[in-house]
């Protein structure tokens, strides 16, 4: 549902209070304050529109250089069956419990 912006239409040609509801498309638009009852008329607020999500952008967000620099740890599993580590602050080596 589409989250639409009201503004409270005042008699002194002020600002008047602009609020947010959230609406079905279908709905028609308010023509009073939900609370107080005051006249109101829907105005235009800045577009949200969706970029397009590419390979390369997920590919960019998770580069290993970015990853170190918030701060998190990669491991990376070696020959051997176990993880090193490849950057960040964790231990060098994750080794596997053993069950008991």
């Amino acid at each position: 549902m589409p989250l639409y912006l009201y503004q409270v239409i005042t008699t002194d040609d002020s600002e008047g209070e602009i609020f947010e509801v959230l609406q079905g498309m279908n709905e028609p638009a308010l023509t009073k304050h939900p609370e107080s009852g005051q006249k109101v008329q829907r105005i235009f607020g800045a577009p949200n529109a969706p970029r397009t999500w590419t390979d390369a952008h997920a590919k960019s967000a998770t580069s290993d250089k970015r990853l170190e620099r918030g701060g998190f740890t990669k491991y990376v599993k070696s020959e051997t069956g176990k993880y090193e580590k490849a950057f960040g602050k964790g231990p060098d080596l994750i080794r596997k419990k053993s069950r008991k």
